[in-house]
């Protein structure tokens, strides 16, 4: 089955984003659990100091995404962007399912923490290829002018797993109570990976791999060694670090740390703070799409630069809002930041295909953006957490935003090109800027 109809397009990005939602549903849910698994896995410590030790463990996941996407990277550009997801969510269909059944340290003492530091380990080698791989094989499918309208499932399902994972351990929270809760209760939301991954894996393995990766075949310009040429994208490499980095450090302030922002420091109770941060993910996820249009008409490089200024500008206002512990204030605060996160986040699905040629525009696209997310992104929940921990304001948690938005946008400012619009099909060092494509893929 060929999918290059308009029909055939929706199916593709479909199946990209149900396969999205699982990898990022089995992702996110630790974060949201982290202050149950800090207390049985890191007991005998402070409150404080067990939410911390779980947070450095949501951000250890970070350090083996570039692994995971040097290793799987290279698999998109060698044997195809399909067989790279297929990998992709099931390795991390297997790690979350173990973090399911795993002793905790009342039972296995130091092996349980031990292990559960492994699994987020092969999470994060997972997550090294899944946004990447999704960015090329969705957008490799898709009309040069309707790039970052389709660019926005990748951005809006990631938030609306994350949204459904919270909502399902409040349910669980709710109906279960502490006790259950932290007996048997916090398995479940890891072992949903089951039906999920089955699922996801289904879905994907029934789409046709990406137009411009078969006439890669069909023409013998395969690349033979990924990480060796993809030397020759040095500069786009350190361009997506930059803009991956923002991308990245938003994404997860408003996706992980906000829970806890609300709950340790505005002292909300968990019901409610998960309502509202669940509430405030759908606004982003309905703005992500109009992001993606705007984006289309006026070009990657004007909204990411107005999305990454925006972020620096009203990180601190957004956070102030929050800190009033109002419905109206956390939603509102929620908006204001997640206005222009979409704006960065679906520019750079986009830009992670746009800025690369074909022949190693996984791998190239892999390393810089997990560079970002490792080194910048990853560890900004842990970073805000500290922050909140010793400070006590409600503010200056935003300040890491602020730092690392103004400094990578501004390099941006200098270095960034418009690639809107440029062929998914060429080959060669910087191919992809060489020219115009009015076609699909």
């Amino acid at each position: 089955m060929k999918h290059e109809d308009g029909e055939g397009r929706r199916v593709v990005a479909f199946a990209t984003g149900v396969g999205n939602f699982t990898e990022w549903f089995d992702f996110a849910i630790y974060g949201f659990l982290a202050a149950t698994l800090g207390r049985l896995f890191f007991p005998g410590a402070s409150p404080a100091a067990s939410l911390l030790a779980s947070l450095a463990v949501f951000g250890v996941a970070f350090f083996m995404r570039p692994l995971g996407g040097f290793v799987l990277g290279a698999v998109g550009d060698r044997l195809g962007r399909r067989a790279l997801l297929t990998l992709s969510i099931g390795l991390m269909g297997l790690s979350t399912t173990l973090i399911g059944v795993l002793p905790t340290y009342g039972t296995a003492g130091l092996l349980a923490p031990v292990l559960l530091v492994l699994l987020r380990c092969l999470q994060g080698f997972s997550a090294g290829a899944e946004w990447t791989g999704s960015a090329a094989f969705l957008i490799e499918h898709t009309p040069v002018d309707r790039r970052g309208r389709f660019a926005s499932v990748v951005s809006a399902t990631a938030a609306l797993a994350t949204c459904v994972g919270g909502l399902l351990v409040l349910a669980l929270e709710v109906s279960l109570g502490p006790d259950q809760m932290a007996a048997w209760g916090w398995r479940i939301p890891f072992l949903v990976a089951v039906p999920l991954t089955a699922v996801g894996t289904w879905v994907r393995l029934r789409i046709d791999e990406t137009p411009v990766f078969r006439r890669l075949v069909e023409a013998g310009e395969r690349a033979e060694a990924p990480l060796r040429q993809s030397g020759r994208d040095v500069r786009a490499i350190a361009l997506t670090f930059a803009f991956s980095s923002v991308q990245g450090l938003g994404f997860y302030y408003l996706a992980t740390y906000v829970i806890t922002y609300l709950t340790a420091t505005v002292e909300l109770s968990r019901p409610r703070a998960l309502v509202l941060v669940a509430t405030g993910l759908v606004c982003y996820a309905l703005l992500c799409p109009l992001a993606g249009a705007v984006s289309d008409r006026l070009g990657r490089r004007r909204v990411n630069l107005v999305g990454g200024l925006g972020l620096a500008v009203v990180a601190v206002p957004a956070f102030a809002l929050m800190g009033t512990g109002t419905a109206a204030g956390v939603i509102g605060g929620m908006v204001l930041f997640a206005v222009f996160q979409s704006m960065v986040s679906v520019t750079t699905v986009c830009m992670l295909v746009e800025l690369f040629p074909a022949q190693t525009r996984s791998t190239s696209s892999s390393i810089g953006f997990n560079l970002g997310l490792a080194l910048i992104g990853g560890p900004g929940p842990l970073v805000a957490a500290a922050i909140a921990s010793a400070t006590g304001s409600s503010t200056l948690p935003a300040l890491y935003m602020v730092v690392v938005a103004a400094v990578a946008t501004l390099a941006l400012v200098r270095w960034l090109p418009e690639v809107g619009g440029t062929r998914l099909d060429a080959v060669g060092p910087r191919a992809s800027l060489v020219g115009q494509d009015t076609t699909e893929g």
